[in-house]
Formats: C-alpha cells, structure tokens, sequence
C-alpha cells in the first residue's frame, strides 16, 4: 500500500513540475498569437491609410416623371431575372419596384476610386450610366461634379472625371495574382457611410454564369460590403485595387458573405477603351461553343473532358473564313489552355479585332493549329442595340436581344425583342407578360427591334395589339388594350 502510495505521489509531483515547466512555453504561444494578430491589425491600418484618400463617394440625381419606367439595368432598379442577387446601389427611392416614381428629383450613391491625378475616377456603370448629375466627395470634404467619360454595360466598369489636380491615387494591382485564401478589404461607403473598410479573403475566383453582366470573371469575396459599396475598390494587402465591388448575393439585400469584383485586370482594359474612344470595341470569333463534359469527351473519342466544344460555326465569320468546323474541340489560343466556355469567350472579346490568334484544337482526335483572324463584334453597347424603348401605354420596357442574352436566357435560334420591365399594374402586366418573356411577332409582324415594337404598338392605336409571347418554352399570343 506504502509503495503505490509513493508511486502515486511521484506521479503527480511529475505531473506538476511538468506543468510548471509547460507554462512559460504556453505564454510565449499565447503571446506570439497576440503579436501575430498586431501585425495583422498594423496591415491593415496601413492600408486604410494608404487607400482611403483615393476613394470617393459618388451621389448621383435622376429626374423622374410620374409615369416614366424605371429601365432595366438602371441604377435604380435591380438586376435582370434573379432576386438573389443585389448590386451595391444606395437606399431605393421612395416607389422603387413599383414601375411609378413622383415627379420629382430621386438620388443614389456609390463609390469609386481615383486612378489619375487630374481626376479619373473608375466606378460601375449601374452607379453612374443611368444619372443626370453626378457628384463626387472626396476624403477630406471637397465636392466636385463629374462628367461622365464613359460606361461599359456589359462589364458594368465606367469612367468619370473631375475637374482637379494633383490628387492621391490608387494604384491598381495584378489581379490574375490572386490566390484563394489571399487577405483583400473593401473600401466604399456602405449606406452612406462614407469610407468604411472590411476585410476578409477571397473565396473564389474566376465565378461565371451567374448572369449579372454579360462579361463575367468575378472574383468572390466574405469581405463585409453593402449597398453603397457598388464601385469601390477591393484592395490586396500591399494597397493596390485588385477589383472593382459590383454585386452581392443575398436574399435580405445586405451582405451574407458573398460578394462579387471585377477582376481589376479586365476593368483595366475597358478603361483604357474608355478614355480614348469613350466606347468599347470587343473581338469575335464567330462560333457557338459549349464546355466538354466527361459524356461529350466519351462521345467526341476525348482521353479527358478539357477545352470547348464548337457546336456551330457562322456563316462569313471569322471563324468560319479560318477554316473552323461543327465538332471541333478547342484547346489553346496562342498557346495557353483556353479554360471555361466564358474564360475564352472573355478572352476574345478583349483581344483587339485584327489581332491573328492561333489555335490549337481536336478534330476527330487529330490535333490542328488554326489562324484566325479577330473580327469586330457587331451591337457594341452603345449602338443602339441594349436600348430600352419605354412604352407608356402598355406598361412594358422593351430591349433588344442580344446573343449574350439570348444564350442566357434560352433563346438561342430565336429573334424577337426583349421585356425589360413591366409596369406593375399595366396591361402588360394584366395579362400576364413578365420581365424576361420575348415578344415575336405584333399584330402578325415580326419585331426584331425595340423601335420597330413600339412602332407596331403605336400603329394598333386604340385598338388591341395581338403580341406573339414567348415565356420560357411556351408560346402564346396576348391582346394587349393600351390604357
């Protein structure tokens, strides 16, 4: 009984001199994480030093009438088709969804960052395309108004300038750099609140499909941002912006933990378009293409489901003058793996028409290179095609369909012209015509235009418009009596 006793307490004793010995080592691990998360805060402040002179806070103006639609992709209206996803407007104005605003001046915010000392300011085009006025604050409480140099649509990237000199400037990174998992923080003015800093990681990169822009190459952040944020920077730890804050998605309107950028590698190149022509000039192939799946790679005699399948070629295009064929599978262009279906579509639309691209590709399991010639992608935002027509008495908006919305939505092979918006209330909306549908025919024409509707539309006079509706699969025609 002596000895177990000894031997329990020889047990113990040991158990307390190595405890004793453990604790010096357990304070230092205790404050090593404490100086680890010193240096994380210092980082920070540093950047928030660095970056928040160059971010400016954006108030733009719009007048609205009584009965003037709210057009699709307007600032003042959410995203096309998905409820989930919000860009970083301000607070809605009173009437907002409604279709109906009081006449009267309605305003919004945003943010965006300096990029030149004279005064370049890159922001979003839904923060600043569909505005009257436009005015910029800066950090140290100086208001400027702006003029805007010009906005890009698809891509959702715009410019703006004020008029001034010798301002700090936000430098711009690499953001083909990024890592998932790196540091990054959003700077913007989240409800009015003017200069806030976030920070998180990035959680994804190169998110596409998601059907906000028509160009999409998002990176994906948890990096706290809000309405108001639309158009700030998302910037890494060495202060420079890597992206562009332009959406979120969210079932409440305010953050949940997923946010979207744009790559600032691509806003680059849109600026640079931007600031010479005040337009931008995308490239074209001239094909219909799809991603390989392990099924098409079986069927096509693929070793692995990697690179695009061409499921149609267009006749005089330029992929069709370079020899490209129905089943050919694309691998590289100049070289480097041509990744997703919207990865190469990106890429091409950034390359300069005239530029010569060689690809490689599969046909029939034999391997080809291919030159071809960069054409000049027709419709160009701007042009005239993306317009909305507003037809009052109807209570419909109306928008061209453009190939990039057609594959979005499932109107390949189709023309016709697109609903923006419906005003709620309105005999489009009575009868049953939703955002989205696509108009085929009015009073037994075809419509390929957004003029030609409201043409049509207007010739029916008092009488009712018989429209030819197409609404995901179906079709049907709808009597439309203007009010």
């Amino acid at each position: 009984m002596t000895t177990r006793r000894t031997t329990r307490l020889h047990l113990l004793l040991g158990l307390f001199l190595a405890a004793l010995v453990a604790l010096p080592g357990l304070a230092g691990a205790q404050e090593q994480g404490l100086e680890n998360l010193r240096q994380t805060g210092q980082a920070f402040r540093t950047v928030a030093k660095q970056v928040s002179p160059a971010v400016v806070f954006i108030q733009v103006e719009k007048t609205a009438d009584q009965q003037q639609m709210i057009p699709f992709g307007s600032p003042f209206n959410g995203p096309f088709g998905d409820e989930f996803f919000h860009r970083f407007f301000g607070t809605p104005p009173e009437g907002h969804g409604s279709g109906k605003m009081p006449k009267r001046m309605i305003q919004g915010q945003g943010s965006g960052f300096i990029i030149s000392p004279d005064g370049l300011i890159m922001t979003n085009n839904h923060v600043v395309g569909d505005a009257d006025k436009v005015t910029v604050r800066l950090l140290d409480g100086r208001e400027f108004k702006a003029k805007v140099i010009g906005t890009d649509p698809p891509t959702d990237v715009a410019v703006i300038k004020i008029d001034a000199h010798d301002l700090p400037v936000l430098p711009l990174g690499d953001s083909d750099k990024l890592e998932v998992g790196d540091w990054v923080l959003a700077v913007g003015n989240p409800f009015g609140l003017s200069h806030t800093l976030t920070a998180g990681i990035v959680s994804a990169k190169g998110r596409s499909g998601i059907g906000i822009n028509d160009y999409e190459n998002f990176i994906q952040t948890d990096a706290a941002i809000n309405p108001g944020n639309s158009g700030g920077p998302l910037v890494d730890l060495d202060g420079k912006a890597v992206g562009i804050n332009t959406a979120i998605f969210s079932r409440s309107g305010g953050y949940m933990g997923i946010g979207f950028a744009i790559p600032i590698n691509m806003a680059k190149k849109i600026r640079d378009q931007l600031v010479e022509t005040g337009t931008v000039t995308r490239g074209q192939l001239g094909v219909y293409i799809q991603d390989v799946t392990e099924d098409l790679a079986q069927s096509f005699g693929l070793k692995e489901a990697k690179g695009i399948l061409v499921s149609k070629v267009i006749d005089g295009s330029p992929a069709a003058k370079a020899g490209l064929q129905r089943g050919d599978v694309l691998l590289k262009a100049d070289g480097r793996p041509v990744g997703k279906v919207n990865e190469f579509r990106n890429a091409i639309a950034m390359t300069t028409p005239g530029t010569v691209v060689r690809l490689d590709i599969l046909r029939g399991g034999k391997p080809l290179q291919i030159k071809v010639t960069i054409g000049k992608r027709k419709h160009e935002a701007g042009s005239g095609e993306t317009a909305v027509e507003k037809t009052g008495t109807y209570g419909l908006s109306l928008q061209a369909l453009t190939p990039d919305l057609a594959a979005q939505l499932g109107y390949d092979n189709e023309t016709g012209v697109l609903v923006a918006d419906v005003e709620d209330g309105s005999p489009a909306d009575a009868a049953g015509i939703q955002q989205g549908d696509l108009i085929l025919e009015i009073n037994r024409k075809a419509v390929t235009t957004p003029e030609a509707a409201r043409k049509e539309l207007q010739a029916s006079g008092k009488k009712p418009a018989v429209l030819l509706v197409r609404h995901g699969d179906t079709t049907r025609y709808v009597a439309l009596r203007p009010e």
